[in-house]
């Protein structure tokens, strides 16, 4: 991989939108409500509950479509990605072991080759020459020894990463992290509404143009995917926390730098039902998750985009764009941040419509 570069940048201090009542709709913006709660968590920012468009009219965002509205309470989120300096500590605390530290079980690969049972992790790694984009094997493989701490490889440190997103986390490891520090995965939903930071139907987190005056808001890729990342925005894979500005709700990087987990199980038509019932309020996802491009594979929403989306190829940096992966599977791009309620054991009112088949065996949980 090309030698990674990086820019110093002085992180933007936008103050954060708290406790608004409301914000001019004729403006572009959502109304918003209720008052933060106090003390706001160290690391965390206020989102004030409110209703809001979510999904993508995008043709390419099929999975997120219809545009329908969802409200939900307010919530704390923390401003950046979970970092490695974060996750170091809970490892120390704890001496958890992720998934992609562990040693594969026979049991739950029958059928793998006993060479190929060994510890490592889903990698990116930039083909020498352009290659066609039918098949993302080109510039993905499974790397023997890759994790947290070593993101690219067993040689591969992250000594002058601490302030980047953590890396290569499956679903159960980030569980396993917000359990520990008492707080919780965000919905699709709860993360959606957060990432567009007040702003209605936007096609970024920060309005409609990519670069607004030239400037750079997210890192993403630029050149050819996927053989040439030219590394405009400074950085060839992830960029340290809070680089590129915040969105009107004070949160980092909801757009690019790494994909995050969020709690919903993936379907590919539940934006259908959802529209269908009316507004939703707090929903939390469908019961199981379908995926026609691979049925039987169980998998949870990805949300956000990361360093390598492009509209070459994905441009899922958008708000309204959705991601998908299985449980059991970390890689390279793939990170999380996490939420709390607003009042420890507040109970949440839902409607959640959720369609259910169990056309296959959940698995990888």
């Amino acid at each position: 991989m090309a030698k990674r570069m990086e820019r110093r940048r002085r992180p933007f201090l936008w103050p954060a939108l708290a406790g608004i009542a409301l914000v001019g709709m004729a403006a572009g913006y959502v109304w918003l409500e209720g008052q933060p709660p106090a003390p706001i968590p160290d690391g965390m920012a206020w989102i004030p509950g409110g209703t809001f468009w979510m999904g993508s009219d995008d043709p390419m965002f099929r999975d997120a479509q219809p545009v329908h509205q969802v409200e939900v309470d307010g919530f704390f989120m923390d401003r950046t990605e979970v970092t490695n300096e974060q996750f170091e500590q809970f490892v120390k605390a704890t001496g958890y072991v992720t998934v992609a530290e562990r040693v594969p079980r026979a049991e739950d690969y029958p059928g793998a080759p006993p060479e190929n049972l060994v510890a490592g992790s889903v990698v990116f790694t930039a083909p020498p020459s352009p290659v066609p984009l039918d098949n993302h094997f080109q510039w993905w493989s499974y790397v023997t020894g890759a994790s947290w701490r070593h993101p690219e490889g067993k040689e591969s440190t992250i000594d002058d990463k601490m302030n980047h997103p953590v890396v290569h986390v499956a679903y159960e490891d980030a569980t396993a992290f917000a359990t520990w520090a008492g707080k919780r995965l965000p919905t699709e939903a709860e993360w959606e509404y957060a990432a567009r930071g007040g702003l209605v139907k936007k096609a970024y987190t920060w309005g409609d143009e990519f670069e607004p005056d030239g400037k750079t808001m997210a890192n993403s890729f630029q050149g050819h995917f996927p053989d040439h990342n030219d590394a405009h925005d400074g950085f060839i894979t992830t960029a340290p926390a809070s680089s590129f500005p915040p969105n009107g709700f004070g949160l980092y990087d909801m757009a690019g730098n790494v994909w995050e987990w969020t709690s919903d199980w993936y379907r590919h038509d539940y934006f259908q039902t959802l529209a269908s019932a009316g507004v939703a309020r707090n929903p939390q996802g469908p019961r199981n998750s379908f995926d026609p491009s691979e049925p039987g594979v169980q998998k949870k929403v990805h949300k956000g985009g990361s360093y390598l989306c492009t509209d070459q190829y994905c441009a899922r940096y958008r708000p309204g764009g959705r991601g998908k992966g299985e449980p059991d599977t970390g890689t390279s791009h793939l990170g999380f941040r996490l939420v709390k309620d607003a009042q420890v054991g507040a109970h949440k009112q839902t409607k959640t419509v959720a369609p259910f088949d169990q056309t296959s065996p959940r698995r990888g949980t």
